[in-house]
């Protein structure tokens, strides 16, 4: 296939703008392409599962604004949707009937939740869903899992995945002791330390708050075995048990990872794929848990953005298509042939690497074992491989997050004829990188 490299010049000439605005030049760290080779590509515009940079290069894009893009780039449900409640005012900062039709789109169809509380922002819904728990159980104490992210509140951002590994980082500084005294970190996948936290801090862990899909630090897929001992130790310690499905919600299913793995959370938090990609999250559980939340209980929480028309129409154009006969079958369908494929290839080359996968989305890890579910089984020289792989797959027109650690993801947009230049490129660059 037809290989070039593509021209950075306008790119460039922006990030040096940008490094005298922002710190890094960038307004969240990965997207300064430090782990792959620095220069980040400025993107102008995108349609469908295609994306143009401000030097002109079009790119098959898997990234889809870091998985709520589910419809693709630009899709016209929600487009049309959006301009006609933009056409009526953008921000009230009071109720709109937009709000109560997309929480009936959600909760008549998730039996996991019975009401919902919408937020501007996952990180924001993982806060609220934190102080939620302490105040409905009176704890203090957060236990949380080594590589699993849950946005940037400080409570969170002790061992927290991709973004801070990335840069060579665990932890984050300018957190509290204080704060960090009260978060317990433990592997994944690890039955005895988990009890050894309980025994430790018995009755003391408000929530034990986790990814079911691990999706921040490569693709971490756990057992449904330790899913289901993870759900029993909550329950027999009064814990309560909080899935992050920022990016597993609405991905792997309408229900998310909870219905996939038929596992009932005290708390589910959800991200941008509600809003169609615009900034909007949710936190919601049953009745009796969210009427702890202020103005009917005493766990305070508000947004003047929270709601937003704007969002809600997004999210209510977006939820409808993924209501449609068909849509995740045909999804999954989609990215399990374009994984095997990719498998199918290694394995006949014998190369060290695999694709983990789950629903829509897929990670590529420069490894020989056959699963990976925890942070400690990442090699980090296996990083250097992907910058390579990166970069000739950027100069093939494709796109992928620009950190080894990140998963990529498949829309309704991308075409068989997308998906087959894809293995293309990929088949070509990894014989570059094994030296075939």
């Amino acid at each position: 296939m037809q290989v070039k490299d593509i021209s950075r010049a306008r790119s460039a000439e922006l990030y040096e703008k940008a490094k005298t605005y922002f710190p890094g030049g960038v307004n969240s760290p990965v997207r300064a392409f430090k782990s792959v080779y620095g220069t980040p590509l400025f993107i102008e515009k995108g349609d469908g599962s295609h994306i143009w940079d401000a030097d002109g290069n079009e790119f098959i894009d898997f990234c889809c604004s870091w998985g709520p893009l589910i419809l693709g780039h630009n899709h016209a449900a929600v487009r049309e949707k959006v301009t006609e409640v933009m056409q009526k005012g953008m921000s009230f900062g009071a109720p709109t009937a937009l709000e109560n039709e997309l929480a009936e789109l959600i909760l008549g169809n998730n039996k996991f939740i019975q009401k919902i509380r919408f937020v501007s922002s996952g990180t924001e819904a993982v806060m609220s869903a934190i102080r939620l728990a302490r105040g409905y159980t009176k704890r203090d104490k957060i236990l949380k899992f080594e590589g699993c992210y849950h946005g940037h509140s400080d409570s969170l951002l002790v061992k927290a995945g991709s973004g801070l590994v990335t840069f060579g980082e665990t932890s984050s500084a300018g957190v509290p002791k204080a704060f960090a005294d009260e978060t317990i970190v433990v592997s994944l996948n690890d039955k005895k330390a988990l009890q050894e936290a309980f025994d430790e801090f018995r009755g003391q862990i408000a929530a034990v708050i986790i990814e079911p899909v691990p999706a921040n630090n490569g693709l971490l897929l756990q057992t449904q075995d330790y899913l289901n001992y993870l759900r029993q130790i909550c329950t027999d310690n009064g814990t309560m048990l909080i899935f992050d499905e920022v990016i597993s919600g609405f991905r792997v299913g309408f229900e998310g990872a909870a219905a996939y793995y038929g596992i009932q959370p005290d708390i589910i938090t959800y991200g941008k794929i509600i809003g169609g990609g615009l900034p909007v999250g949710a936190y919601g559980a049953s009745a009796q848990v969210m009427d702890h939340v202020s103005p009917v209980g005493s766990v305070y929480q508000a947004g003047t953005l929270s709601g937003n028309p704007v969002a809600m129409a997004a999210g209510i154009a977006q939820l409808s298509e993924l209501l449609k006969p068909g849509f995740y079958d045909d999804l999954h369908a989609k990215t399990a042939g374009f994984v095997k494929d990719i498998q199918d290839f290694v394995a006949e080359r014998a190369y060290q690497f695999k694709v983990f996968t789950i629903g829509s989305i897929f990670w590529f890890a420069f490894t020989d074992k056959e699963t990976i579910t925890t942070a400690e089984d990442i090699d980090p020289a296996s990083m250097a491989k992907f910058k390579e792989m990166h970069r000739e797959l950027i100069n093939r027109g494709i796109y992928l997050g620009p950190s080894g650690y990140e998963v990529g993801f498949i829309s309704a947009a991308h075409t068989q004829a997308d998906l087959e230049t894809t293995k293309t490129a990929i088949f070509d660059s990894l014989d570059i990188v094994f030296g075939k």
